[in-house]
């Protein structure tokens, strides 16, 4: 009888498994971030309307990390890193499903949907955001390697001055703009040297985005929703 009550249990203990990856539905190799590193600080932005398109973004249905697990263990690596030196990461952004990314190239096509402008592209023409190459219709964050981030003080519980807000349209918000103050740079480059000494590259245009060097979906662009 025994034997039957540990049979039984093993089987509603597999199938409890089963309903739990359904529900996820996570392609393999992807996990969920804030699981895997329970003290990271996330800001999901496109989960809601402090974006540059002013609302909520196709595709992000829960304000929840997802990223690829290689790119995600090499993250924790930098967390603990920073945390050595007073600093936490915040996360704006990092899996994107392409039905996002499709969505901002709809929403750069009307003209007339400036609700954010003030606040993120003041002094950029909209019409201008594809040659300018702030807009695309492919993303490395669709591919599940790549995550948009900055620094929390974790003395002052106060985000870092980075020199220019999170997806902010103009050259203030490049690597080496010249725009910003010396404690503004020093601020970017400690989040800089931290992403590349655990095998981040950064990007030139945007101080607080960064791609795993070996990541390991380089051609597959993915549209499963964040859930």
């Amino acid at each position: 009888m025994n034997f039957k009550i540990i049979f039984y249990c093993f089987i509603f203990f597999l199938g409890l498994n089963s309903c739990t990856s359904r529900e996820e539905n996570l392609p393999e190799s992807f996990v969920y971030v804030q699981r895997e590193i329970p003290d990271i600080i996330v800001d999901l932005r496109y989960f809601g309307s402090n974006n540059f398109t002013g609302r909520p973004v196709v595709g992000y249905e829960k304000p929840v990390l997802i990223m690829s697990k290689k790119a995600t263990q090499a993250l924790a690596k930098v967390q603990k890193e920073l945390k050595k030196k007073g600093y936490a990461l915040k996360v704006f952004d990092a899996y994107r499903p392409q039905r996002s990314v499709t969505s901002f190239e709809v929403w750069a096509k009307d003209i007339n949907d400036t609700i954010a402008k003030a606040e993120f592209y003041p002094q950029v023409d909209k019409r201008d955001l594809f040659t300018l190459g702030y807009i695309a219709s492919k993303s490395g964050h669709t591919r599940g390697s790549t995550i948009d981030l900055s620094l929390v003080d974790l003395i002052t519980g106060k985000d870092v001055d980075m020199g220019s807000p999170f997806d902010f349209f103009g050259t203030i918000s490049h690597q080496d703009a010249s725009q910003i103050t010396v404690q503004q740079q020093a601020n970017r480059l400690i989040l800089k040297q931290a992403m590349l000494q655990f095998n981040f590259k950064e990007y030139q245009e945007e101080w607080w985005h960064f791609t795993l060097k070996d990541e390991p979906f380089p051609e597959t662009y993915f549209d499963f929703v964040i859930k």
